[in-house]
């Protein structure tokens, strides 16, 4: 065994003191048949080199380690770069080869240690089949690709390859899979009509999803959904909605939220008061970006009663509207000829316990109304009002 150290250490320090004893790399240090010296306290202060964990690392992986001892050893080290190199040393072990469980660890030593470049190249490897198929593995390679935009193709090339892979090999995409690629494309959907080209992705996706069997849950069709009310395409979302039964799932403030914002923004004024009062009705907390859309469509069609009774709602679910929601309302009201309503509402809003107007934006509202209310007349220049003659 100290032969075996030697050579592999070759490119290490040479004062190192190797150990002479072939125990298995998880032996307690308090087993006597293993010098204490040589054991690295993953919690002490003061650290061995690089060089003598490497060596520590390899006397104690006896001959013939598996790839499970491996990945626990590299799993085990917390430097990252250390644990890549058990990573490459073992690949030069005659006999050894690379599994799925080895490629994980390394891909998770990678990831969390901040070794972009390493983490790229070990997903090339099992991209070109360097080891066996592993969903486990795959979605771990996929999960990496998705967080950095450079490498998003290569995420469907890593999706590409699991739909590809016979049934027997227990690979094929899952919830974890499409829920990661849905996840990127949603963030990338805005407004239309530049999103439309997403849309198409998502599309396809969740065609695929439903004619591989897969049973999806309620984070991931409220993805779909999401995208589907960011695009307007609200026939879409609501198909999805409807469908969530069907695979066990329910509704929640999130799938609501979605939908109802996406019928006020569409000037479906009407169903979105219904699907908001569903919400309600089940205690369904909408975020604020849903209420401040709800308030404002309603005050632009001239519907304050609505508004009114809508931004009540929101200061009571402790959610804070914006300045423009409350010149919208407001403001509405005035040129709807209903200015002394529109003082009345003001004040009762500062007036409030629950969600008060600070003194600030009571100051910018009260002087917006005054402007508003008060005719103004175009200044005309004496030169402007001679006749033509």
């Amino acid at each position: 065994m100290a032969l075996l150290a030697a050579s592999a250490g070759r490119h290490f320090s040479r004062h190192i003191r190797l150990l002479g004893s072939s125990r298995h790399f998880n032996s307690s240090s308090g087993d006597p048949e293993v010098p204490a010296t040589h054991v690295v306290d993953p919690e002490s202060p003061v650290r061995a080199s690089s060089d003598e964990q490497f060596a520590a690392w390899v006397t104690r992986l006896r001959p013939g380690f598996t790839e499970g001892d491996l990945a626990e050893a590299i799993s085990c080290e917390r430097d990252p770069d250390l644990a890549l190199a058990l990573f490459r040393w073992a690949a030069l072990r005659p006999g050894f080869r690379h599994g799925p469980a080895s490629y994980l660890a390394a891909l998770t030593a990678a990831s969390f240690g901040r070794r972009p470049a390493a983490a790229e190249n070990l997903i090339y490897d099992v991209l070109a089949g360097a080891c066996g198929p592993d969903l486990q593995l795959l979605n771990a390679c996929l999960r990496f690709c998705c967080a950095r935009r450079r490498l998003f193709p290569l995420a469907f090339d890593l999706f590409n390859k699991m739909r590809s892979l016979p049934a027997s090999a227990a690979c094929r995409p899952d919830v974890e899979t499409y829920t990661l690629l849905l996840t990127v494309v949603v963030r990338r959907v805005r407004r239309p009509p530049a999103s439309m080209v997403y849309l198409h992705a998502i599309r396809s996706l969740s065609r695929q999803m439903k004619a591989s069997g897969v049973v999806p849950d309620t984070f991931l069709l409220n993805l779909i959904i999401k995208a589907y009310a960011r695009c307007l395409e609200i026939e879409d979302a609501l198909k999805v909605f409807r469908e969530m039964p069907l695979y066990g799932c329910e509704p929640n403030e999130f799938t609501y939220g979605y939908i109802v914002k996406a019928m006020f923004q569409k000037g479906w004024t009407d169903k979105g008061m219904v699907y908001f009062g569903e919400a309600r009705e089940k205690g369904f907390v909408l975020t604020g970006g849903v209420y401040m859309t709800a308030v404002s469509a309603l005050a632009l069609e001239w519907r304050f009663e609505e508004s009114r009774s809508v931004l009540i709602d929101m200061l009571d679910s402790r959610r804070k509207p914006d300045m423009i929601t409350y010149r919208t309302l407001l403001e509405e009201m005035c040129r709807a000829g209903r200015t002394e309503a529109a003082f009345e509402l003001l004040e009762e809003l500062k007036g409030r316990e629950r969600g008060p107007l600070d003194h600030r934006m009571y100051s910018e509202l009260l002087d917006g109304l005054h402007w508003i209310s008060q005719p103004h007349q175009d200044s005309v220049h004496d030169h402007d009002k001679r006749s033509d003659d």
